[in-house]
């Protein structure tokens, strides 16, 4: 039988999980399927999935994705709560920093050559006010990352350079997407559908900040960016998916167009140059809660 979550997960106060606590979390950890899960989950931080998302993205039956969420709650490293009739599953952060700082400061005893790596990707991101990269993907490329990449490269006044791509572009860009820029006076020359691959092969930008906008780009996996860019899932439902007549599509299109371009202008105002690495973090992952309560 399990310990129980009150007497097996607890901190010190310096933020590091005891070893029971860590021994615990890295034996749960340490089954590959629960160790699946629990990576999506990270990339869907700090928001959550329900249970039927997780099973298609990793192709789980139920009852298999039942055991490993109990087991990977158990061990407090995830949570869930009930969103109506939903169940939504989404990682403890704080008890995967505890877990992070475990090892890093108390097994790796704070040695500089196994902590270099991460101090040496937060060194600049927070410390400009302009020239950032950013990259929005999503499954097609067609019509949410296209309307992100206008909406950040007009709003964004010159200060960032606005990219986007899809795990599974098309050949062509969505027409009702295309007409809602043009409609609102963005420029769509030289807007294309693109491989997220395009951008990680030597000679492309490096990115600062790498935002995905539909559930099914937040769960594929993907290697590692180079430059440790801040990451942030803002999911919108697809508009391509739209029923009904040609207006009733475009009102569809004109709803996403609206709650993207709410997220960018909040993105864009922030202060980044008076913000912490950790702070900017937080902020991009609260534009999209703020934005979906709102909605």
């Amino acid at each position: 039988m399990k310990p129980s979550l009150d007497t097996e997960i607890h901190f010190q106060q310096s933020g590091i999980m005891e070893q029971t606590s860590a021994s615990h979390a890295f034996a749960t950890l340490g089954h590959p399927g629960r160790l699946a899960v629990f990576r999506l989950l990270v990339r869907f931080a700090p928001q959550g999935a329900r249970p039927t998302e997780i099973a298609a993205a990793l192709g789980l039956k139920q009852n298999t994705l039942s055991h490993h969420l109990a087991d990977l709650t158990g061990a407090g490293l995830i949570s869930v709560t009930r969103q109506g009739r939903s169940l939504l599953y989404a990682v403890d952060l704080d008890a995967t920093e505890a877990l992070i700082g475990y090892l890093a400061l108390d097994v790796g005893r704070g040695r500089p050559d196994l902590l270099s790596p991460l101090l040496a990707a937060r060194k600049d991101a927070a410390m400009r006010d302009a020239d950032f990269n950013v990259l929005f993907i999503c499954s097609g490329n067609s019509a949410r990352s296209i309307l992100a990449e206008a909406l950040l490269r007009d709003l964004g006044q010159g200060r960032f350079q606005a990219f986007s791509a899809g795990i599974r572009p098309g050949s062509e860009l969505n027409p009702f997407a295309l007409d809602i820029l043009r409609r609102n006076g963005h420029d769509i020359t030289g807007l294309r559908s693109k491989h997220v691959s395009e951008f990680q092969t030597p000679g492309a930008p490096v990115m600062d900040f790498v935002f995905t906008v539909c559930d099914t780009a937040a769960a594929e996996e993907c290697p590692p960016w180079p430059g440790q860019p801040i990451t942030g899932h803002w999911g919108l439902p697809d508009p391509v998916k739209a029923t009904g007549t040609d207006a009733e599509k475009a009102l569809v299109f004109a709803r996403t167009y609206a709650a993207l371009r709410r997220r960018i202008m909040a993105f864009v105002e922030l202060p980044f140059q008076s913000l912490t690495r950790l702070s900017l973090q937080s902020r991009v992952d609260a534009i999209a809660s703020d934005h979906d309560a709102k909605a």
